[in-house]
């Protein structure tokens, strides 16, 4: 019956050809113009997963009440503390006032508040330490306060060097300070150029990384209708950096990273070289399609046919999901590499049947709609099942592929019944000369038949002993391995990742009461597996009475140093070099003979003022310059600190508080992770730990797994659906048990094989990579479906027949499509395509090889 239907569909399509074509033509533009007119594409990927889970619930409610997935962190980078401060003002200040592309522009960890208030989040015993270092640098601050030059600077060392002259300081403890003057004064005599910290002279250990960058978090405003939402947002911080010459005037950069600048990437780096991989891959497969069909008006249908089912399609699917996903954006790729395999199915079984009918073109368009409607009908039929069986699970981004591709198969399906029949009618390409088939695979087909029980029996041995690798079968459930790791947004992550203190893979609880929360902070502090505990309260510092009043004491004896009666006017470049001679002469005097390190210091540090005085006037400037700039943005610094008092829940800046607790009371207490953040073992063992004592916890970690779980979960179940609905369809349609078995068991031979090969070539699977198993079961069903209907139609000699021509070929084709994307500069597009093309080529060897041997001689058709 399904024969005869097919049969009549086709004579039909080509008896009124002309018309078909039309129709379809019209129906094709149409589609395009409605695909047009509502395409969009949702690029926010939190939506690729069911909302309904409760984890992702709690992730909601976090992101609502801190909205923190739409951020963009521009980390300022310069070659001082100093310089960074500056920059990330200088930047804060230009784009706090750019409504259009900023709801908000907020320094993290800086600002008037910190400045005013950081000595109190030391112990006691360290504020004690730092304000006794300023009492008795009350002096020396005095007189370059009063005197900001070189002359000043002169004036203060040589104030300290009568401190050494009196016994109240070590000459050898000024030997670190005096090398980086020294360097300081060599680079700009030198190069021209030099950098100077204040806060390196007076720390006794050379500064971090950490220590010369600063932090602005920007909350942008997104357009999720295009594929980089969060450009024009990033483009304006690129650019307010350009317009501020950061490089120029603080020797600074700015990076951006954050979940914003990280997806606008993610996009790039996908369309990177995507136009030459498309222009190679068409030409590739212009060219098997050629060796395939050996006819330009063949090749011309398939691609009219594929161009009205994928502009049918991609309406169809917009109707069904609205908007498309960065999974189901996919059923393009899909659509192509299936369509083109019903395609040459038909057509490679049309040149084998118009060899047969004497070149009659009716006849032989009669008679391949008659032997391919059978393995067509089920091979689409059986694809579509396994894609709709992804519809019920909770990764909502595969399951709307699902719906889409599942369609996409029908309408492969029918377009490949009518409208190439009729192309094919109007174009109506010469005849055939010789038989399509490969007669040459003779030997292989009669090997095959002779030594089939070994061939099974050796196949299914070797697959059987290899599934223990399946136990060390890896899923890499971390999504940042998935991304380019040169593409600024990730270099920058991994890079503060380092620092404990950035707070990178954060595990946050939310709690409605300040009590509670106090009580998770302590729960999860006692943990081995967390580094640090913080909260809202973590912002109130201890001991606030002791530590104000030790501020309090150095700001009676700092507060009038940095702030003078009077400042000296500006001296004259004479006076910069008496200076400068004065203070060489008393360094020298003050070294003597002497050997150890601060004597040799003190000897460079003269040798240098010496050659900065006899320079001229210009490099005097920009020395004098390299000092008293970053001295400026200190003394301001002080001023603030100085200035502390009492921090309460109720004097925490608006800004700070809002990003601990939401307007509506959530509390949200954050927990690091200790040990390498690069192991994915690690993660997985912090992200238990916590939720063993939070199960209620979120974000970070925690999240990634719970994403895995369900995405693992979610290929299972459909997995097990899809094999169990497409055994139900073959059992309906060939009726027999070991049929379905002859088209199932090569299948799941073909699957463990593939996964088996990933473990031993060290390939895991990924939240990219794991779409191909989908396709694996669409075009591995497919194929085996011909291969069996064409022996229970009594066929012999399959690998001689037309039908390994088109298998091949068509699998050829589909591998090159997909096996394109190996050539990604994005890691897990290129992860996908190495799958890819391990899997097809396992299906084609299962299909060619392992399947005729499992079928053997083929039954009688009469019985």
């Amino acid at each position: 019956m399904l024969t005869s239907i097919v049969v009549s569909i086709v004579r039909t399509c080509t008896r009124f050809a002309t018309l078909v074509i039309v129709v379809s033509l019209l129906l094709a533009v149409g589609a395009c113009y409605y695909a047009a007119k509502h395409f969009a594409i949702n690029t926010d990927i939190n939506t690729l997963i069911s909302p309904d889970l409760d984890w992702r619930k709690r992730d909601n409610q976090f992101e609502h009440a801190f909205d923190r997935e739409k951020l963009i962190l521009a980390v300022v980078e310069a070659p001082t503390p100093e310089l960074a401060s500056a920059a990330s003002k200088a930047l804060a200040a230009k784009l706090s006032g750019d409504t259009t592309h900023f709801e908000s522009v907020q320094p993290l960890g800086s600002g008037e508040f910190f400045e005013k208030n950081g000595l109190l989040f030391l112990p006691v015993e360290e504020v004690g330490k730092v304000t006794g270092q300023l009492e008795a640098a009350g002096p020396l601050i005095e007189i370059m306060a009063g005197d900001p030059s070189i002359r000043g600077l002169t004036g203060a060392l040589e104030t300290g060097l009568a401190g050494v002259k009196r016994g109240q300081v070590k000459l050898d403890n000024a030997e670190r300070p005096f090398n980086l003057i020294s360097q300081t004064v060599e680079d700009v005599l030198n190069k021209g150029t030099a950098t100077f910290s204040w806060r390196e002279l007076v720390s006794d250990k050379p500064l971090a990384d950490a220590d010369r960058r600063a932090f602005i978090e920007f909350k942008p405003k997104l357009d999720y209708q295009a594929l980089e939402p969060g450009k024009d947002a990033t483009d304006a911080i690129r650019q307010a950096a350009v317009d501020l010459n950061f490089a120029g005037e603080y020797g600074a950069r700015v990076r951006l990273t954050g979940p914003v600048p990280i997806a606008n990437e993610e996009y790039s780096t996908v369309q990177d070289g995507a136009i030459v991989n498309g222009i190679a891959t068409v030409l590739i497969v212009l060219v098997i399609l050629w060796m395939a069909l050996h006819s330009a008006k063949i090749i011309f249908a398939v691609f009219v046919n594929l161009f009205i089912g994928l502009s049918l399609t991609t309406a169809v699917g917009l109707m069904m999901v609205g908007s498309l996903n960065l999974l189901s954006i996919a059923f393009a790729v899909l659509f192509v590499g299936l369509g083109v395999d019903f395609g040459i199915q038909f057509s490679v079984r049309y040149r084998s049947e118009r060899f047969k009918n004497n070149g009659n073109l009716a006849e032989a368009l009669e008679s391949a709609a008659s032997r391919s409607a059978v393995p067509l009908s089920l091979a689409a039929m059986a694809t579509a099942a396994g894609f709709l069986c992804f519809l019920p699970t909770d990764y909502k981004g595969i399951s709307e592929l699902g719906k889409i591709a599942g369609a996409g198969m029908l309408i492969a399906f029918i377009s490949s019944i009518t409208v190439l029949p009729a192309m094919l009618k109007l174009l109506h390409p010469p005849g055939e000369s010789e038989p399509v088939g490969y007669a040459f695979l003779a030997p292989v087909d009669e090997f095959l038949e002779r030594h089939r029980v070994i061939i099974v029996g050796g196949t299914l041995a070797l697959v059987i002993a290899g599934l223990p690798l399946l136990y060390f079968m890896k899923f890499d459930f971390n999504p940042i391995n998935l991304r380019n790791p040169h593409a600024e947004s990730i270099a920058t992550f991994l890079d503060l990742r380092k620092d404990p203190n950035t707070g990178a893979n954060a595990i946050n609880v939310l709690t409605n009461s300040e009590a509670e929360a106090k009580k998770i902070e302590e729960r999860l502090s006692k943990l081995p597996e967390v580094l640090r505990v913080m909260s809202i309260d973590s912002f109130v510092p201890d001991d606030q009475p002791a530590k104000l009043q030790l501020i309090a004491k150095a700001a009676r004896v700092v507060g009038p140093a940095l702030n003078p009666d009077s400042v000296d006017a500006a001296p004259t470049d004479e006076e910069n070099v008496e200076a400068l001679k004065s203070s060489a002469e008393a360094l020298r005097k003050t070294a003597g003979d002497g050997k150890g390190p601060g004597a040799v210091a003190s000897r460079r540090l003269a040798d240098a003022l010496s050659k900065l005085a006899a320079s001229n006037q210009a490099t005097r400037d920009k020395a004098q310059n390299v000092f008293i700039a970053p001295l400026k943005i200190v003394f301001d610094q002080l001023r603030n600190t100085i200035q502390a008092g009492p921090v309460t829940l109720k004097t925490l800046p608006p800004e700070l508080l809002n990003s601990w607790k939401s307007k509506d009371g959530l509390i949200r207490v954050e927990a690091l992770p200790k040990g390498d953040p690069n192991d994915n073992d690690n993660l997985r063992r912090f992200a238990d730990a916590v939720l063993a004592a939070e199960p209620n916890a979120i974000g970070g970690p925690v999240s990634i797994l719970k994403s895995g779980d369900t995405i693992v979960k979610a290929f299972i179940h459909a997995g097990i659906w899809a094999l169990l609905v497409i055994s139900l369809l073959l059992w309906l349609t060939l009726r027999r048990i070991s049929d379905v078995l002859m088209t199932m068991v090569p299948l799941l031979v073909a699957g463990a094989v593939t996964l088996e090969l990933c473990v031993l070539i060290g390939l895991p699977l990924n939240f990219a990579n794991i779409v191909a198993l989908p396709l694996l079961l669409g075009v591995g069903v497919a194929f085996k479906i011909y291969y069996v209907v064409a022996w229970r139609e009594g066929r012999n000699n399959l690998l001689q027949s037309s039908l390994t021509r088109a298998i091949f070929f068509s699998a050829l084709t589909t591998a090159t499509a997909f096996g394109s994307l190996w050539l990604s500069s994005h890691p897990g597009t290129a992860s996908m395509g190495k799958l890819l093309a391990l899997s097809f080529i396992i299906t084609l060897m299962a299909v060619l090889l392992f399947q005729p041997a499992l079928m053997g001689k083929p039954r009688d058709v009469g019985k």
